[in-house]
């Protein structure tokens, strides 16, 4: 990730580069440009400015710059990677009969307010899947309404749906997969206070043995690393319907047919 572990970037073209930045992002991705193949890029949500997260400012920008291909490790908006695990996960999991399985993607407790990049893409990966998906998250932890528009799209042209609820129990009842996962969502941008306290509240959004004994011998999910008895219950990360690490060795094989696919091109 750039200026992770060495000096800070500077990303506005133009600037005057008389603070704490020591390059630019034009050298530093022209250099790794010159020196590799393909480059694997990280960039986190700002979780302070709204417009530039939801428009990926950042890695369109080490796009814009680079002259071979960026792969995507996670952006403020999306983990495409993750979702290549995903989708390969759930073919294997459920081949053919993968239009006909519920998915149920829960928002889960976290000590702090993370980004919505894999919960994004877990949504449109679902959805594009042709599942039946049904976000469960607290109302102060909606996702934003473009994404659920874009994953309604989706999920219409492959035979599927997507809807919202904030009874999580509900939601879980019959689902052939439970996939927990923490975000703050749009209110921490608006408003981090009572986006903190409303997430401290909801300490029962915790996925337990007792959630997962509603789905219908439901697989769970969850991208890693995860924090257990805070998201999910040790009886479940232990237990039959674990299918997080599977999920997790997906994510090497993604990765290489990614690459082979690159550099295909």
């Amino acid at each position: 990730m750039p200026g992770n572990g060495s000096w800070a970037l500077e990303w506005e073209p133009g600037a005057v580069m008389d603070g704490e930045a020591a390059e630019h992002v034009r050298e530093a991705i022209g250099v790794l440009s010159r020196y590799h193949d393909a480059l694997g890029v990280r960039v986190f949500a700002s979780g302070t400015d709204y417009g530039a997260d939801a428009q990926d400012t950042l890695i369109r920008t080490v796009a814009e710059h680079a002259t071979v291909p960026v792969i995507n490790l996670e952006s403020a908006w999306a983990h495409p990677c993750q979702g290549l695990a995903d989708a390969a996960l759930l073919t294997e999991r459920y081949g053919d009969a993968l239009a006909d399985k519920t998915f149920v993607l829960s928002w889960a407790p976290h000590p702090k307010p993370l980004p919505m990049a894999v919960p994004n893409t877990a949504l449109r990966t679902a959805a594009r899947c042709g599942m039946d998906v049904t976000v469960a998250r607290p109302d102060t932890h909606a996702l934003d309404p473009g994404v659920m528009a874009e994953a309604e799209a989706l999920a219409e042209t492959q035979g599927g749906s997507v809807s919202a609820t904030s009874d999580q129990a509900a939601a879980a009842e019959g689902a052939d997969v439970v996939y927990a996962k923490s975000w703050g969502g749009p209110l921490v941008y608006e408003n981090p206070k009572a986006e903190s306290e409303a997430r401290a509240a909801r300490s029962d959004w915790r996925i337990t043995a007792d959630l997962m004994a509603r789905t219908r011998n439901g697989a769970f999910l969850h991208c890693l690393p995860v924090r257990r008895n805070v998201v999910v219950d040790d009886a479940v990360l232990d237990g039959p319907h674990a299918a997080h690490l599977d999920q997790a060795e997906y994510r090497l094989h993604a990765q290489k047919a990614l690459l082979q696919y690159v550099w295909s091109l």
